[in-house]
């Protein structure tokens, strides 16, 4: 089959090397052009080096749906569209290009999470299930019916970081799954499933103010912001001691417990450091706590307490708790500030 790939990020690249390694002839691939003026540093690009290293044909439009880049997208006379991690709708127009139209694999099991950021989304809304979806794409946005679905058991301490990949990996099945469904398309049936709209939730892309943490709401929340900001925004919050000490700290890997007795009435911010080792059986669970979950910042939530195992003091590299402790040692009365 003839397609045309459209993408930018790493999500797309393993299902665009098996579309090659499967025999597919690929003429063109269209991806996002550099931000202008020109960035001093030049931000990963991962579907712009795959075409470069297969010798293929790269178009960089601004809007890929300005009718002169309609034209040349026509000039290829393409069966299909591929898109994933592109970052722009396709009109009406831009879709009846390809003689099948335009596939969009997309990191979430639709109609839930449908945006920019639906893996981040999926560990914030504590999901327990993660998935890929394979629409046939319409010009709404990720609103078409569904060809294909994988799902996946998200792991309890697993972040946005850790479970892309293996989300990209799983839509390679379902992406040749739906070209092999539309290559006997007669171009009139509708294929897949109707998303159901009453179950559509929203996956807005992150802002580096949804990174901050703020212990007025349930230690869980917080847990799960921090393992979906992994790598980007990350998830900060500002330490202080009694003596007039302040630290700015990114929180790197946090779990959660309902009840830690020496914070059960403190109010949300306080911390203190514990050992893993004062844990009850009941709070502790089944989990594995030995390091880097062996020393830890404890912190009073409205509910439940936060447990920070990674950390990193601004200007400084990343650290388990244990050393950070070692050159600041928490005082009685340290606490995080609250936002305003």
């Amino acid at each position: 089959m003839r397609i045309i790939v459209m993408g930018t990020g790493p999500f797309a690249v393993p299902t665009c090397r098996e579309l090659l390694s499967a025999g597919h002839d690929v003429p063109l691939v269209v991806t996002r052009p550099l931000a202008q003026p020109r960035p001093k540093k030049i931000p990963p690009r991962p579907v712009f080096d795959w075409a470069r290293e297969n010798s293929l044909e790269i178009f960089e439009p601004a809007s890929i749906n300005d009718p002169q880049a309609i034209a040349k997208l026509a000039e290829y006379h393409p069966d299909l569209f591929f898109v994933c991690d592109y970052g722009q709708i396709l009109s009406k127009d831009c879709l009846s290009v390809p003689r099948l139209g335009g596939i969009n694999l997309h990191g979430s099991l639709l109609p839930r999470h449908r945006g920019a950021a639906p893996v981040q989304w999926t560990l914030l809304q504590g999901d327990e299930l993660a998935g890929v979806t394979v629409i046939h794409m319409t010009p709404g946005l990720d609103a078409g019916p569904a060809l294909a679905q994988e799902s996946l058991v998200i792991a309890p301490d697993e972040t946005a970081e850790q479970l892309e990949p293996r989300l990209a990996e799983a839509g390679v099945a379902a992406s040749l799954r739906s070209i092999e469904l539309l290559s006997g398309w007669d171009g009139k049936a509708v294929l897949g499933e109707l998303q159901d709209k009453s179950l559509v939730t929203r996956a807005p892309r992150f802002t580096k103010a949804d990174g901050q943490l703020d212990f007025r709401h349930p230690a869980q929340q917080l847990v799960r912001r921090v393992r979906a900001c992994q790598p980007w925004p990350g998830t900060f919050a500002e330490l202080t001691w009694p003596e007039g000490k302040r630290l700015r700290l990114l929180i790197r890997a946090a779990r959660c417990v309902e009840t830690l007795p020496p914070l059960a009435d403190a109010a949300p911010g306080c911390a203190l450091a514990i050992d893993a080792s004062e844990l009850d059986s009941t709070t502790a669970g089944q989990r594995n706590w030995s390091a880097p979950w062996n020393k830890l910042i404890a912190v009073a939530c409205s509910e439940g307490t936060f447990l920070i195992a990674r950390l990193q003091p601004a200007g400084k590299r990343e650290m388990v708790t244990a050393e950070f402790l070692r050159g600041h040692p928490l005082s009685p009365g340290a606490r995080f500030l609250l936002p305003q």
